[in-house]
């Protein structure tokens, strides 16, 4: 069936409304908050126009925003909290550990525990904590930088990996402003960003190994040879974007045939795909893993894992890696918790079972109404992707994606309960805490929807 897409504009704009009508609270919230909180927010990833919405609470998969709305939380704070909302095995650990002290700067059991129990999921010897995923990248590109003695760094096109200079490259990109695509445009994402430190970032394109090796040809004849290629094993900023049979092995064997060091930043797929990420679910192995989000349970925690040969020049001072906040006593108790007794093999069974049957639904929806667009996902993630042809990597997304079927999808669902990511580019996350009826409560939505603009 054909989309009105006069119906889909008309359906926007009143939905847009009727959310508007629903957030009084949060707009008055927002004209207070913006007195000193620079734009209201304590991120600009929490903005939305024309404010954002404040959240009071949260208990296991529902949360609860300052006028009292309750969703089903598919958001999950950016993929944080796969444990679900007060999850009572972290709360315990949480408050057990708090009478004892909160902060000393100092190790403590925990950060060993934590560290054993990742080098066993990851099969990486060594480990390091720091508090966000932002850090976890900066200090992985840095031992890449000190372990090979090379400045310049390799990241995929359309790819975030945090907000530091170095990877703040080529994300959020117009259409016309790519590039080649053998050598596309080193961009630096926002103001601030020192043109000398953009020039040191090279990016690619996913799925697309060839030409990444023929780049890392050309750069090193320039003298430039790539210390490190940072990427994810699955994009998840383009909604799931995954990776092509073959195409990480591919970049496995050219990283190690030039002697690059290959991270894999699973900041997002770490403990959420897998009880190892995506290391475990594709069966690939890089020199270095960052991870963050989900790995602190709802606590700012971060991590940096590694072979002990390319870790070898943190254990040697060679690299200071370092953190007033890291191994936090609180955040490695809850990290200690979630991994012991939530995160366990039982834990992904029910997360893939989910994940299956909203796949499935969303797919007999867009089969139904003949929608242009497909379901994707694994483990914990996923999404609908409104573009009438696979989505690859970022030309391809940025070429086909339909952003007004995307951004009526957002306001619709949170008219009805669905609470899903602020970026219409993001993916849904499911926490151990749902149940069949909140997926089965996901698809119907998405089918009044579908209904509503083919009539």
């Amino acid at each position: 069936m054909p989309i009105n897409r006069q119906r889909v504009a008309e359906l926007t704009e009143a939905e847009g409304a009727q959310l508007n009508a629903n957030t009084t609270a949060s707009k008055a919230m927002y004209a207070s908050a913006s007195q000193h909180l620079a734009g209201g927010v304590s991120s600009s990833y929490q903005l939305r126009d024309p404010w954002p919405i404040y959240i009071d609470r949260g208990h296991q998969q529902t949360i609860i925003d300052v006028d009292g709305n309750e969703y089903i939380d598919f958001h999950n704070g950016y993929g944080s909290m796969v444990q679900g909302h007060a999850n009572p095995a972290i709360g315990e650990a949480v408050a057990a550990r708090f009478p004892l002290g909160t902060h000393f700067g100092m190790a403590t059991e925990d950060s060993s525990i934590v560290a054993s129990e990742l080098a066993e999921r990851w099969g990486l010897a060594k480990w390091r904590f720091t508090n966000s995923g932002s850090e976890s990248t900066m200090d992985a590109i840095r031992v890449a930088r000190a372990y090979t003695g090379r400045d310049t760094i390799m990241k995929i096109f359309g790819s975030y990996h945090g907000h530091h200079d170095a990877v703040m490259v080529s994300i959020g990109v117009e259409y016309d402003k790519i590039g080649p695509r053998e050598h596309p445009a080193s961009l630096a994402y926002g103001g601030g960003i020192p043109q000398a430190i953009v020039d040191l970032t090279i990016p690619v394109h996913f799925n697309d190994a060839e030409t990444m090796e023929k780049r890392i040809v050309e750069l090193e004849a320039e003298g430039r040879k790539p210390a490190c290629v940072i990427m994810e094993a699955v994009m998840m900023n383009l909604g799931v974007v995954l990776p092509e049979p073959g195409y990480l092995e591919a970049v496995r064997e050219i990283t190690r045939k030039h002697g690059i060091v290959l991270i894999f930043d699973e900041v997002k797929t770490g403990l959420t795909i897998a009880a190892g990420g995506a290391t475990e679910r594709f069966g690939v192995k890089p020199d270095l893993v960052t991870l963050a989000k989900a790995l602190g349970g709802g606590l700012p925690a971060g991590a940096v894992g590694g072979t002990e040969e390319v870790m070898r020049v943190v254990e040697d001072h060679t690299v200071y890696q370092v953190g007033t906040y890291s191994g936090n006593p609180l955040s490695m108790a809850a990290a200690r918790a979630s991994l012991e007794k939530v995160l366990v093999p039982s834990a992904y069974e029910h997360l893939n079972h989910l994940n299956e049957r909203l796949l499935a639904g969303c797919q007999n929806v867009i089969d139904k109404y003949g929608l242009p667009g497909y379901s994707v996902g694994i483990g914990a993630k996923g999404c609908v992707t409104f573009s009438p042809t696979k989505i690859i990597d970022y030309p391809s997304f940025k070429e086909n994606q339909d952003v007004e079927l995307s951004e009526l999808a957002w306001l619709w669902n949170m008219n009805r309960g669905i609470y899903m990511t602020p970026g219409r580019e993001e993916e849904w996350t499911l926490s151990v805490t749902h149940q069949d009826a909140d997926v089965d409560r996901y698809i119907e939505v998405f089918d009044e929807m579908a209904a509503a603009i083919t009539k």
